[in-house]
């Protein structure tokens, strides 16, 4: 954004944008080269990846909601059990 900072209001000459520090450009470059090396190891890594078939996807999925109703129905059938038994408890 180009706003005023305060001071003088003398208008800035056309031309070309004023340049980076040193530093700052070397900050740059040393940033673009850091994202560059993640990108490319992250690519290399993705590759190795072995994904599943879509036999195992279905197996596994129909395996994971199998066991979500088997937990549920235990914690269930405990808590009545509870209930039941710190009903005759509190009477």
């Amino acid at each position: 954004m180009n706003r005023p900072t305060g001071g003088g209001t003398t208008a800035k000459p056309p031309g070309n944008p004023p340049r980076p520090a040193p530093r700052q450009t070397a900050d740059r470059a040393a940033r673009s080269a850091r994202a560059e090396a993640f990108l490319r190891g992250l690519v290399s890594e993705m590759r190795r990846v072995t994904w599943p078939s879509r036999q195992e996807w279905v197996s596994a999925t129909i395996l994971t909601i199998a066991l979500v109703v088997v937990i549920g129905l235990y914690t269930y059938l405990v808590d009545q059990l509870f209930g039941l038994i710190f009903g005759w408890i509190h009477k």
